[in-house]
């Protein structure tokens, strides 16, 4: 991909080489509890709940950060992820106005080594990439990707990477659209294995998304960045994947989709360029 010299988001937090240590002030828990049980059964208690407050406030966990400078190769790693960030911010914004979709609202991009808190809770880097609908934060360890060349046999490329950051910017689109909520709401009451159902086809759909992306990026495209794409959308099926890990695969319990669908809807995006064959529900389900 031609990224060098070009625009690079600035939505992007770079978290890489710093590590955290939390620490908290003996006595702390304690405090918080007696300080529960003063405010619940205790009448008129507001002097001693203040004093109390004061002491829980003065008790929270203190951290200790630890950083290192980055290196040169992840300092041009980061820049080509910001360099494609761009690109989904200014891809989007032109899908979203040619399909009546109004202003598409830029996610942040989080770049991360190890663990990162998040609104959706503590993740560490064996999660790989992903999407928090709460915060609208991408979150990706840049590591992930060797492990996905050396682990599960991608042939990598710096194309796999940004196919990856697609794929999760376009969570982001479906939670803009409300489509993440409606499917999510559509789990409730359901078995293990039809929730997982609709799970496969909302990671289709974005794998979908990846490949529109890529469809409205392709003055940027080299010779075979396509085939890295596909070739990353195969390594993570969840036949693949359970095929490496287990020997077996479990089709109901798969959640993202096999190496078949994912390079399908990868490519649909990519070769039609069309926002409205996005259903991936009605084809799948």
């Amino acid at each position: 991909m031609k990224w060098q010299g070009r625009r690079q988001s600035d939505n992007v937090e770079d978290r890489r080489g710093k590590s955290s240590g939390s620490k908290v002030i003996a006595g702390g828990g304690l405090i918080a509890i007696v300080f529960f049980l003063v405010k619940m059964f205790i009448p008129e208690s507001a002097p001693i709940v203040d004093t109390i407050q004061s002491q829980v406030n003065q008790s929270q966990t203190t951290e200790q950060v630890e950083e290192r400078p980055l290196t040169a190769e992840e300092i041009e790693l980061g820049e080509f992820a910001a360099t494609v960030l761009a690109d989904t911010e200014d891809n989007w914004q032109k899908i979203f106005t040619e399909n009546g979709l109004g202003t598409y609202k830029k996610p942040t991009m989080v770049l991360f080594t190890d663990a990162v808190e998040t609104a959706c809770g503590g993740a560490s880097s064996a999660s790989g990439p992903f999407y928090c609908p709460a915060d609208q934060k991408v979150y990706m360890d840049l590591t992930f990707f060797e492990e996905l060349r050396t682990r599960f046999g991608a042939q990598g490329g710096d194309f796999a990477i940004a196919y990856v950051i697609a794929h999760e910017v376009g969570h982001h689109v479906q939670t803009l659209l409300g489509t993440s909520a409606k499917v999510r709401q559509a789990q409730q009451g359901r078995s293990k294995a039809e929730a997982n159902r609709l799970s496969v086809c909302l990671e289709l759909q974005a794998d979908f998304y990846a490949g529109l992306w890529a469809h409205y990026n392709q003055k940027y495209l080299e010779v075979g960045d396509i085939e890295e794409a596909l070739d990353a959308a195969h390594a993570v099926g969840d036949d693949a994947i359970q095929s490496k890990m287990q020997g077996h695969v479990v089709p109901d319990s798969f959640t993202h989709g096999t190496s078949a669908q994912r390079m399908k809807w990868f490519k649909r995006g990519y070769e039609t360029g069309d926002m409205q064959l996005h259903d991936t529900f009605a084809e799948e389900l």
